[in-house]
């Protein structure tokens, strides 16, 4: 069996938990509670979950953005918790990331040129007139042109700053992107286009993805297999196929239940599952299923027990106790 890319392992990620000297210290928010994941190369992996949930962060944590309280990230076979500051940066040119917001990433005050020159030099010097040529046809990857090289990021609608962001990406060349909500931040109009060009460039290079998304239609469209996340925990994961038809767990089929479809009869067939109230304070977890104050199905041992993710066959795994819920219990 060929050893995974990226392979992540009882990740966590804590913030606050110190007051100063003559404050009471605040509870730790685990943002990232205890998550394992691999990725293979070639692979397309989405990472679901509400507003909250801690999917950007961990995006950002197995690129070593944000540094990871505990657990492991090994790529390609190498312990990034263990790598330097020195031998993070030479790693950077296989590890790029697509951020959400792509005005505030891109330098103001940078050309494109220089913008996306910038990812081409991670592979090594070039003379001038090739560094140019690189650049020019990386911008035709991102169905830009050479006319847009002199230009400033402010000179470009919302969506050509995103093809920027994307180009940028990818011409460091890199075996592994990590897209934090890559067009959470676009109109809807635009958001299908940079959807079609960011699964055509995938296959093109072939290159691994952690697709971090709020919106399972664009998870569905992209990823090989699905991750579900709530409250820093992974609940449900399988083949993308799989969590669509025959979801397991109660937060993975109410995500599901609340997407929009154009198909009026798919619409009907969606179970109608609701959530009750807010997301529980990551600072206050509640005891137990983390999701049990909002889930329709829990018991009375929800309370007490912290469901692990257990496999029920075909890659598909659940953090539930239950595996009755077809019908609400009343």
């Amino acid at each position: 069996m060929t050893a995974p890319l990226l392979s992540v392992r009882n990740l966590v990620k804590l913030y606050g938990g110190r007051g100063g000297p003559f404050s009471k210290a605040a509870a730790a928010i685990r943002a990232v509670d205890d998550v394992s994941f691999d990725i293979a190369s070639g692979e397309v992996v989405g990472l679901v979950g509400e507003s909250g949930s801690g999917k950007s962060t961990v995006g950002r944590t197995v690129l070593r953005l944000n540094e990871p309280t505990s657990g492991a990230i090994s790529f390609d076979g190498e312990e990034l918790t263990r790598a330097t500051p020195a031998r993070m940066r030479a790693l950077r040119r296989d590890m790029q990331i697509i951020f959400q917001d792509p005005f505030s990433s891109l330098n103001p005050r940078a050309r494109v040129e220089e913008i996306i020159g910038e990812a081409v030099d991670l592979r090594g010097p070039l003379p001038r007139g090739e560094r140019r040529a690189s650049v020019v046809r990386m911008l035709e990857h991102v169905s830009l042109s050479a006319d847009h090289l002199r230009r400033f990021p402010h000179e470009f609608s919302g969506g050509q700053r995103q093809r920027l962001s994307i180009g940028r990406a990818l011409a460091a060349r890199p075996r592994l992107i990590v897209a934090d909500e890559p067009v959470a931040a676009l109109d809807v109009s635009i958001q299908a286009q940079i959807m079609n060009l960011i699964a055509a460039l995938q296959r093109e290079t072939q290159v691994a993805m952690l697709f971090i998304s709020h919106d399972l239609g664009l998870v569905e469209f992209i990823a090989d297999r699905v991750m579900v996340m709530y409250l820093g925990r992974v609940v449900e994961t399988a083949p993308t196929r799989e969590i669509y038809r025959r979801p397991r767990h109660p937060y993975t089929r109410a995500l599901l239940a609340a997407t929009p479809s154009i198909d009026p009869r798919a619409a009907r067939a969606r179970p109608r599952v609701l959530l009750r109230g807010e997301p529980p304070s990551p600072a206050n977890p509640p005891s137990g299923c983390a999701f049990r104050t909002r889930c329709a199905f829990a018991l009375e041992a929800c309370a007490v027990a912290r469901p692990a993710l257990r496999d029920i066959g075909g890659g598909h795994q659940h953090a539930c106790l239950r595996d009755d819920i077809d019908t609400p219990r009343v």
